[in-house]
């Protein structure tokens, strides 16, 4: 039963991974997106992609470290 719990939480910390990917690549393709329509705000949008970047890559970190500790 040890090796199913550990296979489940490997796949649990995959999907995680795949998340925080797909999320922070879409933070980073709205920002461009945005930054190409008002150049003048790259500044306010730059530190708003980091921001949400870091939250979702914490998210995804907390979301890995539960999956694992799941085993």
């Amino acid at each position: 039963m040890g090796t199913l719990t550990g296979s489940v939480a490997g796949i649990g910390a995959g999907l995680v991974a795949i998340g925080a990917g797909l999320g922070i690549g879409w933070v980073g393709a709205s920002a461009v997106g945005a930054i190409a329509r008002q150049p003048e705000m790259t500044a306010k949008i730059q530190v708003t992609m980091l921001i949400v970047a870091a939250l979702v890559e914490g998210t995804a970190l907390f979301c890995a470290v539960i999956c694992l500790l799941g085993k």
